[in-house]
């Protein structure tokens, strides 16, 4: 089995993360994982969502987004046609939900942190991208928040990213590029925590079903895969 790429089963597609990209924000990163580019910046209010106002616990929530040429084909503008995809939707609450599970919420105060992941260039594996950034944008705008004293500690309790994973070719193979997750036999992604928890399993058998021990072959791979991401998160912030 030789994979589109030349990849072994087990590599990763080239990852790069640039912390600090975005000027205005106070926290960013783009990350590139092969082609898939994202630019995830995160922004401050100083106000909560109506059903925190009162309980001192702050918010962490995402938006999600490609650019029109994104893909091969140039895309309508969401905003222009008026409403989400259900797509859209879905993974915006999936990344607010992964950065959330590893956020003490009530170490941050009344204050709410949006992020924002924007594709730039598509080629598979955007949501996994996204959250994997995502956390390097996060670590930087609490980080902001302990220098200008408006928080005493840091509200990150772990480490979380994202990685795809599939059957390909009757392999198990991790890091999905746009080639094979369009023709892989099970596509999978797994939000994994530093610390060894998972957040999130996503995962669809495109013919014919796939066993308990294939799964066991996808997790494997992606905490190989997740070990990588976390060691290059760390590097981005300057920790450990």
């Amino acid at each position: 089995m030789t994979r589109p790429s030349g990849r072994a089963p087990d590599a990763l597609r080239h990852v790069v993360l640039e912390p600090g990209v975005a000027r205005h924000a106070e926290g960013s990163c783009r990350i590139r994982m092969g082609v898939t580019e994202v630019l995830c910046t995160a922004s401050i209010e100083t106000r909560v969502p109506p059903f925190l106002r009162g309980t001192g616990q702050g918010w962490v929530t995402a938006e999600y987004g490609m650019l029109p040429r994104a893909t091969h084909t140039r895309g309508d503008r969401e905003a222009a046609r008026g409403k989400q995809s259900g797509r859209t939707q879905e993974i915006q609450r999936l990344i607010g939900r992964s950065l959330r599970a590893v956020t003490d919420l009530k170490a941050m105060g009344e204050m709410s942190i949006t992020l924002d992941c924007d594709v730039l260039t598509a080629d598979g594996g955007t949501r996994c991208a996204s959250i994997t950034g995502a956390w390097v944008a996060l670590h930087l705008a609490f980080r902001h928040c302990l220098k200008m004293n408006v928080i005493a500690t840091m509200p990150l309790k772990d480490q979380v990213a994202a990685v795809s994973c599939g059957i390909w070719q009757g392999v198990p193979v991790l890091d999905l590029d746009y080639e094979e997750d369009s023709k892989a036999h099970t596509d999978a992604n797994f939000v994994l925590t530093g610390g060894g928890g998972m957040v999130e399993i996503q995962g669809t058998a495109e013919g014919e079903p796939f066993s308990e021990p294939q799964l066991l072959d996808l997790l494997r791979l992606a905490r190989h895969g997740t070990d990588e991401l976390f060691r290059q998160q760390r590097a981005a912030v300057g920790i450990g």
